[in-house]
């Protein structure tokens, strides 16, 4: 469950710094924070500037500058870079809009719980999604919300990314819940990031680097190796090599996650697969080990799109509220 919102400030606020160095100010602290601040902090993050900002909430630049002036003084930290063309999130301002988000997430149940019961919601709600997301993370996602608003249709469009891309932009669909790392479209779309899964290895049963303390990408890239290229994870792979400046040895190349899994376990070569699709036998029941890698950090992506800079269909609103309170660790907005 949500904690209410000086819970989640205290919290990021905590695990960036300790309590005691958070900077005071004569007119505010920490528990007097106003949800009028964090809209425009919000409007301010997802425009990247002031006067687009101050547009979109209805004040004038110069009110608007003074409250992000204060809002930052309050809390002792630099949210915003400023540049010529505009304004831009430091590190902690990133972590303080993700806990913006859940704050006026909370609070928009609060009142929805108040003000009508979600069985007077109803309408229609079309999402995109590509194959992968649509087997791993899609249905726990669509159950949630229909429990929360069951007169809502859904209608679910499966398709490769850069249709569901050319979708939201059209207005053809209201969301999308896809890959994001490989987005193209970003100045269209407003997207948030609900989970960052990491890379790990798998391997079959007593395979010899399951012996090692450690296993870097060169250890990776003299084995056999399966590569996965559904819903672009070749795309994916390709980048995280290049990065390396390593060449594997790909022996096998399939769109099913469930044929990599039978290959690995049966000893044919290993695969490295985001851990969301992780699971430790395969269909003939062959146990399947997973180790991380030392030297990849990089993380498969996966969260919401929709189109920027127009009234949001009034469904999408109801779904980012149910999507944002899954607990997934290391969810991240982003503009």
């Amino acid at each position: 469950m949500l904690q209410p919102y000086p819970g989640h400030l205290a919290a990021f606020l905590k695990k960036r710094y300790t309590l005691g160095k958070i900077k005071k100010t004569k007119r505010a602290t920490l528990f007097m924070m106003t949800l009028r601040q964090i809209r425009h902090f919000i409007a301010v993050a997802e425009t990247g500037s002031i006067s687009a900002a101050a547009q979109a909430v209805f004040i004038s630049q110069s009110t608007l500058t003074l409250a992000i002036q204060q809002l930052e003084e309050d809390i002792g930290v630099s949210l915003f870079s400023r540049h010529a063309k505009g304004m831009t999130l430091t590190h902690q301002g990133h972590q303080f809009l993700r806990q913006a988000h859940l704050i006026l997430a909370t609070v928009e149940n609060a009142k929805r719980s108040l003000q009508q019961g979600a069985e007077q919601v109803a309408g229609q709600l079309i999402i995109g999604v590509t194959s992968l997301v649509a087997g791993y993370y899609l249905a726990d996602l669509l159950i949630r919300f229909q429990r929360a608003y069951p007169n809502v249709d859904i209608r679910v469009m499966e398709d490769e990314r850069p249709y569901i891309e050319h979708l939201l932009v059209s207005g053809e669909i209201d969301v999308g819940v896809l890959i994001l790392s490989n987005l193209e479209d970003r100045h269209a779309l407003q997207t948030e990031v609900l989970t960052h899964s990491p890379h790990r290895l798998w391997l079959p049963a007593q395979h010899p680097l399951l012996e090692h303390d450690n296993i870097n990408l060169s250890d990776v890239a003299c084995e056999p190796l399966i590569q996965l290229n559904v819903d672009e994870m070749g795309v994916n792979a390709q980048r995280i090599w290049s990065r390396a400046g390593l060449q594997p040895k790909v022996t096998l190349r399939t769109a099913s996650t469930e044929a990599v899994r039978s290959l690995v376990a049966a000893g044919l070569g290993v695969s490295i697969q985001p851990d969301m699709t992780y699971r430790p036998w395969s269909l003939e029941g062959d146990i399947i080990e997973a180790r991380p890698i030392a030297d990849l950090t990089q993380t498969l992506d996966v969260g919401l799109a929709w189109r920027r800079g127009t009234a949001r269909p009034s469904m999408v609103d109801p779904f980012l509220s149910v999507a944002r309170e899954q607990p997934h660790p290391g969810r991240r907005p982003s503009i």
